[in-house]
């Protein structure tokens, strides 16, 4: 048994300036595409919604041109000024809006969001999706921004959220992707409804524009808002991604292999009638995602875990692979593939098949779960600091949310649980593979907090998942990562 505190890992920004956090990041030296023609310098937003709603948020973008203070703390480095969203600043990009492409929803189509709760959310995506889908056939806007019913937000209760609504990792409420029951959400359901377009959307929530709204639980208690600045870093990080800029990416050394970073998950269909399908999600430094949707799976009588055929599992990574040459020209010289279940003898041998067959270099198979039960404690008060490592033979212990030397506090609202990683086949040492995974957590552009909990892998692929679920057979999916988070 070896423990261990992996340095906080760096990402890089414009100019190859370096930081550990990506508000101070972009902030300092502006998106690491600052200058290149790929950056976009100007962002066309189209938005759906009540008419308040399309107000409210139109008005409030246009307040985050400008600077937005940073809740007061006694940790200062802990919350950041929003510096604003302009040409001159941060992202050098700007919003644009026109009349044209606001779509606002009549009152008498928000009136018949009523009865059972899932009969609500499928009314409310009908509504949605029709707008969506005269909004998205005149090809103008970037990003379309779906404002969440207020008819529907007593439906779900999220603790803190992210730029759309989604419960951070390690203090979410959502089933795991192979659970059988049905969830009825209408983010998810909204999200596989847009796949076919070419603008990806972005969800908000009224408390993400409406200082004034105070959003309550069902038992009447106070559900948790973010403060104005980190939801306007929040906001824009995803809009700048979502029209194809590049926010930040991981560092790499002039020694590195070109690495592809796979993620593996599964799900069940709502009706339960299909087995599980894989998602695989393939991802490189720079942060480019495409989606691989995998073939059948079943759970395992041995271990009860779902599973993919020896077949199925070589070309669902050629397929990967293939996408990974087609965005870059050549095949990765190292692929690290994170799997949300055990590997099984069939597994590995599709992998290493694939692997072989496309003469890649490296290969390296590991198992990432969730809410290890092993639990470190220290002196004090303190939560275990982010970045502890325990190597326990049989798998690596890590801590991925806890207290953070550079804030000088644990900025989580839960207890922080360790991931377990088990390597299956490595040519890095443990605590080299534990720090690249340390550093994938910080991949996720739907939140500015150096902390996420699961690596981007994991986390795009769990994403993935709950979208796909609800599309419909043959319904053609969108390949880039950002209609999905």
């Amino acid at each position: 048994m070896r423990a261990m505190i992996l340095d906080e890992p760096e990402l890089e920004f414009g100019g190859g300036g370096r930081h550990i956090d990506p508000r101070y990041g972009i902030d300092d030296h502006g998106p690491v595409d600052l200058g290149t023609p790929a950056a976009p310098a100007e962002i066309k937003i189209g938005i759906i919604g009540s008419q308040a709603a399309v107000e409210g948020i139109r008005r409030w973008l246009e307040r985050c041109r400008g600077e937005i203070s940073a809740r007061p703390s006694r940790q200062p480095r802990l919350f950041r000024d929003f510096p604003g969203f302009d040409t001159d600043r941060s992202f050098h990009s700007k919003l644009t809006f026109d009349d044209r492409w606001m779509r606002r929803i009549h009152g008498r189509d928000l009136a018949r969001l009523t009865g059972q709760p899932a009969q609500a959310v499928r009314a409310a995506v009908e509504v949605w999706a029709t707008e969506l889908e005269r909004l998205a056939d005149e090809n103008r806007c970037q990003v379309i921004i779906c404002a969440l019913p207020e008819e529907l937000d007593r439906l779900e209760e999220p603790a803190t959220a992210d730029a759309e609504g989604n419960v951070p990792d390690g203090g979410s409420s959502r089933r795991d992707e192979t659970d059988a029951t049905e969830r009825v959400d209408f983010h998810d359901m909204l999200k596989a409804r847009s796949l076919r377009h070419r603008s990806p959307i972005q969800i908000v929530r009224r408390e993400t524009w409406d200082p004034k709204y105070r959003p309550k639980t069902s038992d009447g208690g106070a559900r948790t808002v973010q403060d104005e600045a980190t939801r306007a870093w929040n906001l824009h990080t995803a809009l700048y991604y979502k029209t194809g800029g590049v926010p930040w990416r991981l560092m790499r050394g002039p020694a590195d292999y070109a690495t592809c970073y796979v993620g593996v998950a599964f799900f069940t269909t709502p009706d339960r009638r299909q087995v599980h399908t894989s998602v695989a999600q393939v991802f490189n430094e720079r942060g480019d995602g495409v989606v691989v949707q995998g073939g059948p799976a079943a759970r395992s009588k041995e271990d009860r875990q779902p599973h993919l055929e020896q077949a199925d599992a070589h070309d669902l990574l050629v397929q990967a692979l293939g996408l990974y040459r087609h965005e870059h020209g050549n095949f990765p010289a190292r692929v690290v593939l994170h799997k949300t279940s055990r590997f099984n003898e069939a597994e590995k041998a599709g992998f290493d098949n694939a692997a072989d067959e496309l003469r890649i270099d490296q290969i390296e198979l590991v198992w990432v779960s969730s809410g290890d039960r092993l639990r470190l404690y220290r002196s004090g008060d303190n939560a275990p600091l982010r970045g502890t490592l325990l190597d326990l033979g049989d798998r690596l212990v890590l801590y991925t949310r806890g207290s953070i030397d550079f804030y000088r506090v644990y900025p989580g609202i839960y207890i922080p649980t360790p991931i377990a990683l088990r390597p299956v086949t490595a040519d890095h040492q443990p605590e080299e593979l534990a720090a690249e995974t340390l550093a994938l957590t910080k991949m996720n552009w739907n939140d500015t907090q150096l902390d996420q909990w699961l690596p981007i892998t994991v986390r795009a692929a769990h994403q993935v998942a709950t979208i796909l679920k609800h599309a419909q057979p043959g319904q053609p999916i969108a390949a880039r990562y950002a209609h999905y988070m």
